[in-house]
């Protein structure tokens, strides 16, 4: 109980202080009076607050919360501690998706169009923001399937890794043959994106990405009690009359709707969803899904809450996500290969 209340305290300070750190100045009164509507001294002062730091923390909530969670559930599906949407491809696969919808879309996603009204610029770039998720869970899905057609065939867990590795390499092949047809400005939009953000997400965008990434988390937490099941075994949970097909059939939904919506609006942010939920397990020390999934999702969230200030810290400069998060992740997975031996 202790921890728990701890872990909630740690992870508020952590909320407002994304609230209140930025390249701008403001006075912490003034980012109160901002989000409870009272009167502001400058006018941009609110702007900045509403349109840009409350936005952006969301996402860096919900993004790190969904990459944690997909990461625990491949980590329990594969039985691996060293599973993850990055690590096994599946990243890489939803940056296919998201590399062929850019180079279809030319690029409108992240830029809008100017030549459109404002009305229809929204339209646009709605329509455009659907794309990408839905080619981003497309690609990280049929990257799923593979790794188990895999898993059913190979029992090895480091072959099923280097398998992983070279479904990565190959996709990050197909990524690059797609950036030579791509013009300078897809490119470039390209090219941002997969630095990893948590700015990219507007307000107008951010319903549409909180309600898919809830709706992701929603039904990891409908899986718990398979989910424990499967740590004892295939042939334990079938004993308890658990459909095992059928549970794998909806881990790879959960994990397609968390890794895709993550990777297709703030890029393919490495470590969250490796390192994440062995730091939940450090923390609580169970493995049971009852207490593990949600210490996972929170501490997803405070750990991509503060990479986002660390990104923010320099004036007049921000520095890439995909930057920050080995600074977390790494040490972390060398701690548990040298653990496990």
């Amino acid at each position: 109980m202790k921890k728990s209340l701890f872990a909630i305290a740690v992870f508020l300070v952590i909320l407002i202080a994304n609230l209140l750190c930025g390249s701008v100045s403001i006075p912490a009164i003034e980012v109160w009076h901002s989000l409870t509507g009272g009167e502001v001294e400058k006018e941009s002062w609110r702007y900045i607050i509403m349109e840009s730091r409350v936005p952006q923390s969301i996402t860096a909530m919900l993004c790190g919360a969904n990459l944690a969670v997909s990461g625990l559930l491949l980590q329990t599906a594969f039985r691996n501690p060293l599973a993850g949407p990055s690590i096994l491809g599946i990243t890489n696969g939803a940056s296919v998706g998201v590399a062929l919808v850019m180079l279809i879309l030319g690029g409108i996603i992240s830029f809008g169009n100017d030549a459109l009204p404002l009305g229809e610029q929204e339209g646009v770039l709605f329509i455009g923001s659907l794309a990408v998720v839905i080619g981003a869970f497309l690609g990280s899905l049929l990257i799923i399937f593979l790794l188990l057609a895999v898993s059913s065939v190979v029992s090895s867990s480091i072959m099923l890794l280097i398998v992983g590795i070279m479904v990565s390499y190959l996709a990050s092949s197909i990524v690059m043959l797609l950036n030579i047809f791509a013009n300078a400005d897809n490119l470039h939009s390209y090219v941002m994106w997969g630095m990893g953000s948590f700015s990219d997400v507007t307000l107008s965008q951010l319903p549409f990405f909180s309600v898919v990434s809830i709706l992701g988390l929603l039904l990891s937490i409908l899986l718990i009690k398979p989910l424990n099941a499967l740590l004892l075994g295939e042939g334990y949970a079938t004993n308890l009359g658990i459909n095992t097909h059928s549970v794998r059939r909806w881990l790879l939904i959960a994990t397609g709707i968390l890794t895709a919506t993550a990777t297709a609006y703030c890029g393919p942010i490495a470590f969250i969803g490796l390192a994440v939920p062995h730091i939940a397990r450090l923390i609580v020390r169970t493995s049971d899904h009852r207490v593990l999934l949600p210490a996972t999702m929170l501490c997803g969230a405070s750990i991509a809450l503060l990479c986002n200030i660390i990104c923010q810290l320099p004036e007049n400069l921000i520095i890439p996500l995909n930057a920050v998060t080995p600074i977390f992740g790494a040490p972390v997975i060398i701690y548990i290969i040298f653990r496990k031996k």
